[in-house]
C-alpha cells in the first residue's frame, strides 16, 4: 500500500483514499492529475475493487496509453493474488482505460445488434463521412456546388453531439442552411445503416440510443462498471456527459477530474458547465482542489494566473510550487512575422538544447506559414501537429478502404474509393448498373461485382474487370479469417498489383511505397489478435492529432494552442500576441468566448517548464494581407514587472515612411488629408491603435488615430 500512497502530497492522498460516492477533482495545470487517477484505480484495486468493476475515460490514445502503464506498473509493484470473481478464478488485470470513443465501440461490438447493425461496423473517417454526406445530398436533389457538404457535416455533428435525431434537427431548422442539414441528416443516416458503418459522432450516441432504449443493457453496464473515472471532465460535450451520468447512476462512485480553467473546446461541443455544476448534480459530491504545480516555475505560474483571473465564470483556486523562481517570460516585438520567426530561430541555437525541447504555439494554421519558411532556410528540423497525418495518405487511405470492405461487403463508400484503385476503367455508369443490380437482387456489391455477366449496358471488358475485382475480393475476404493481418496486406498488395501501380519511378512513388511498408508496420501489432483486422480498424479510426507527439523525434514542434493542451515542453513560443488575432477577433463580441480566448492563452502558458516567450508583431501578413493591429490585451493584463521585455519600441511616435521623407506623429496627433505620396503609415504604440495604411497614387490620406480603450 506504500508504494501507491508514497510520493502523493496531502491533496493527492485525499483524492486516493476516498472509497465511495462522487467526487470532484479539480486539479489545476501540471498538479498530477494523471498520477492522482492513476494512483486512486491502484488503491481501488488493493482493496479489494475487481478491475472488471473499475471504467476510467479519458479524450485521447496518448492520455489513455499512459494510464495503463502507470496502473499496470503500481499493481504490478503491489503483487496481489489471484481472486474469484463470479465463481471464476481470473488473474488480476488491467480495468478498462481508454477514450470515450474506445469504451464505447467495446459496448456496440457487442451490443449493437439491438439497433440492427451487425458487429463486424466500420467507422467512418472524416473523408468518408463527407463522402456519404455528398451522396445523401444528391439523392435529395441539392447541388453540392452551391451547397458546402462540409457545412452540412458541420451541423449533423453538432446535433449528434446534442443527441438530437433527425427529426428534432429538421424540427429546430430556422434558416434554409439547417433545413437542408435536417433532410440530409435523415438520408445519410439510412445511408449509414445500409453500409453497416458508423461515423464517430455516432459511436456515443448509439451507446446512449441502446441504453436509454433497452434498459437492462444499461443496469448490465452500471454493474459492471461500479467504479466511473473519467479525466479531463472539462471537455465533456452533452452525449458524454449523459453516458457517464447513466452509467455511474447506480452507485454514484464516479470520480471527475479537470480544470475549469482549461476548457477550451466549446466549439466542438464542450462544455464548461458540467464541471462547474458537479456539486448541483451530485449532492453528496467532495470536492478537492490540487493547486501545487510541479512543472513550471513560480514566474511563468504567476504571468498565468494574471490572464486568468480576469474571468468570472470559474471556479477559485491559485497555483504554487515547490519549483525554482526561474527567469521571468520574454516578451518580444517583432517588427514582422519574418522577425518573429528570426527570434525564435536565434533563441533556439543560442540555447545549444535538443530541437524536441522547443514549441512554438500560435492560434491559427495560417501562421506556420512563415515559420515554416525560416525553419528550411535555417535547416531547423520541425514537425507539425495538425498537419497531414500518417493516415490521411492517399496510398494509406487506399489500404485501408480495401481492409475495411474486406472486412464489410456492405461498406459502398469504401468500395467507391478503391473499384478503380489501380485503374480498372469502371465508370459511373457502370457503377450505377452495379448498384441497381443489387439491390435488385438484395445482395452485396462483390456478389453483384462477381455476377456481373448480368448487368446491362456494360462492355465486356468492363464486365470482366468488375468480376475479376470481385473474386480477388471474395478470395482476400476469405482468407482473412485464417491469416494473421501482416500477411493479408501483403497478399492483398500482390492480388491488386499495387507495388507496381504506385512506384512509377518517381521519387513520390517510393516514398509513398515507404509508407505502405511502414503500416504494415502498425498491422503486426495486431497478427496475435484473433479479430486482428476488425481491431485495427478499430484502432485506427481513433487516432488522434496528439498522439503524433513523441519526444523521439528530435524536431521544434509547430501546433496550434488547441492541440497542445495536456502536453509539456522545457521551452515555448507564444507567437501572434495581437488583438484580433489572439484574441481572435470572432471571440470579441461575446464575452463567454472571450473568456474561452482567455483560458486559451492560460492552457498555452502552463505548457511551459523553464522559459516562456510571448511575441507580437508591429505587423503581420497574414489571410492574404497586410495587418497591423494592438498588442493583446493579454500582454497589456501582465505587470511590466513580471516580464523580461525585449521589446525595441513601444514609441511615443508614428512614421510616415516612404523613399523621400519621414514625418514624425506624437502621441495623440490627429492627421487629417496630410499631403503624402507613395508608402505607408507604420506605427505601433502602447497608447495608439497602431495603424497601417498603403495607398497607391492616393495623394490626400484622411488618417485618424484614436486612444485605445483598456478593456
Amino acid at each position: 500500500m506504500n508504494q501507491i500512497l508514497n510520493q502523493l502530497n496531502d491533496i493527492q492522498k485525499q483524492a486516493v483514499l476516498h472509497q465511495n460516492g462522487p467526487l470532484l477533482i479539480l486539479a489545476g495545470a501540471g498538479s498530477g492529475k494523471t498520477k492522482t487517477l492513476t494512483h486512486r484505480i491502484a488503491y481501488l484495486i488493493a482493496n479489494g475493487v475487481s478491475p472488471y468493476h473499475i471504467l476510467a475515460v479519458t479524450f485521447t490514445n496518448k492520455a489513455a496509453q499512459e494510464m495503463k502503464e502507470r496502473v499496470s506498473k503500481l499493481i504490478s509493484s503491489l503483487k496481489l493474488p489471484t481472486r474469484s470473481i463470479d465463481q471464476k478464478k481470473i488473474d488480476y488485470k488491467l480495468p478498462f482505460l481508454g477514450t470515450f470513443h474506445a469504451v464505447c465501440v467495446r459496448i456496440l461490438k457487442i451490443e449493437i445488434e439491438h439497433l440492427g447493425y451487425s458487429r463486424n461496423f466500420n467507422i467512418y473517417d472524416s473523408e468518408d463521412q463527407l463522402s456519404a454526406i455528398k451522396q445523401s445530398m444528391r439523392k435529395l436533389n441539392y447541388n453540392t456546388n452551391e451547397i458546402n457538404p462540409r457545412i452540412i457535416h458541420s451541423i449533423i455533428s453538432s446535433a449528434k453531439n446534442d443527441l438530437l435525431e433527425p427529426n428534432d434537427l429538421k424540427n429546430k431548422s430556422n434558416e434554409f442552411i439547417e433545413e437542408v442539414a435536417g433532410e440530409t441528416y435523415e438520408v445519410y443516416q439510412s445511408f449509414l445503416k445500409e453500409n453497416n458503418a458508423l461515423d464517430f459522432d455516432d459511436l456515443i450516441m448509439m451507446t446512449i440510443k441502446i441504453f436509454q432504449k433497452f434498459p437492462q443493457v444499461l443496469v448490465k453496464y452500471q454493474n459492471q462498471f461500479k467504479y466511473v473515472l473519467v479525466d479531463e471532465y472539462q471537455d465533456t460535450n452533452k452525449a458524454q456527459y449523459l453516458l457517464v451520468n447513466l452509467l455511474s447512476k447506480r452507485y454514484q462512485n464516479i470520480t471527475v477530474v479537470g480544470d475549469d480553467w482549461q476548457s477550451i473546446y466549446s466549439w466542438r461541443g464542450a462544455d464548461i458547465s458540467n464541471i462547474l455544476n458537479f456539486e448541483k448534480d451530485f449532492k453528496k459530491a467532495k470536492t478537492l482542489k490540487l493547486e501545487q504545480n510541479y512543472r513550471s516555475t513560480q514566474n511563468i505560474l504567476d504571468v498565468a494566473h494574471c490572464i486568468i483571473e480576469k474571468n468570472k465564470n470559474k471556479k477559485d483556486k491559485k497555483l504554487w510550487t515547490d519549483n525554482e523562481k526561474g527567469d521571468k517570460p520574454i516578451l518580444f516585438e517583432a517588427e514582422d512575422e519574418q522577425e518573429e520567426a528570426n527570434f525564435i530561430i536565434n533563441e533556439i541555437n543560442n540555447s545549444k538544447q535538443p530541437y524536441n525541447r522547443f514549441v512554438v504555439l500560435y492560434r491559427t494554421n495560417a501562421q506556420s506559414r512563415a515559420l515554416e519558411e525560416n525553419f528550411l532556410k535555417h535547416d531547423i528540423p520541425y514537425k507539425i501537429i495538425g498537419g497531414l497525418k500518417f493516415y490521411e495518405r492517399k496510398e494509406i487511405k487506399d489500404i485501408i478502404a480495401y481492409l475495411r470492405v474486406i472486412n464489410s461487403f456492405k461498406d459502398t463508400v469504401g468500395l467507391g474509393r478503391i473499384i478503380n484503385t489501380p485503374p480498372r476503367r469502371i465508370g459511373a455508369k457502370t457503377l450505377g448498373a452495379l448498384e441497381k443490380y443489387a439491390k435488385q437482387n438484395k445482395i452485396d456489391y462483390i456478389k453483384a461485382a462477381i455476377a456481373s455477366e448480368k448487368l446491362t449496358g456494360v462492355s465486356t471488358q468492363t464486365k470482366n474487370n468488375l468480376n475479376q475485382f470481385g473474386l480477388i475480393m471474395e478470395y482476400l475476404n476469405a482468407k482473412s479469417k485464417t491469416i494473421n493481418l501482416t500477411s493479408l496486406i501483403d497478399l492483398l498488395l500482390v492480388k491488386i498489383g499495387f507495388k507496381e501501380f504506385i512506384l512509377d519511378g518517381s521519387e513520390e512513388g517510393e516514398y509513398r511505397w515507404e509508407n505502405i511498408q511502414e503500416l504494415k508496420t502498425v498491422a503486426s501489432k495486431y497478427d496475435n489478435n484473433k479479430d486482428g483486422l476488425a481491431k485495427f480498424l478499430e484502432e485506427i479510426a481513433l487516432v488522434s492529432d496528439t498522439d503524433e507527439v513523441n519526444d523521439e523525434n528530435n524536431s521544434v514542434v509547430l501546433m496550434t494552442m488547441h492541440s497542445a493542451k495536456g502536453l509539456e515542453f522545457s521551452n515555448v513560443f507564444i507567437v501572434g500576441l495581437e488583438e484580433n488575432l489572439f484574441p481572435h477577433s470572432r471571440a470579441l463580441a461575446s464575452q463567454e468566448e472571450l473568456e474561452e480566448e482567455r483560458r486559451l492563452c492560460y492552457v498555452a502558458m502552463t505548457r511551459a517548464k523553464e522559459k516562456l516567450y510571448l511575441i507580437f508583431a508591429k505587423t503581420r501578413e497574414i489571410f492574404g494581407q497586410m495587418q497591423a493591429n494592438p498588442v493583446s490585451r493579454f500582454i497589456e493584463d501582465i505587470p511590466k514587472k513580471n516580464l523580461d521585455s525585449h521589446s525595441k519600441s513601444f514609441n511615443q511616435k508614428v512614421i510616415y515612411q516612404d523613399n523621400k521623407k519621414d514625418c514624425e506623429f506624437k502621441s495623440g496627433d490627429k492627421v487629417k488629408h496630410a499631403e503624402f505620396g507613395k508608402g505607408m503609415v507604420i506605427g505601433f504604440n502602447e497608447d495608439l491603435i497602431t495603424v497601417i495604411f498603403e495607398k497607391i497614387g492616393i495623394k490626400k490620406l484622411a488618417l485618424e488615430y484614436a486612444k485605445l480603450k483598456k478593456v
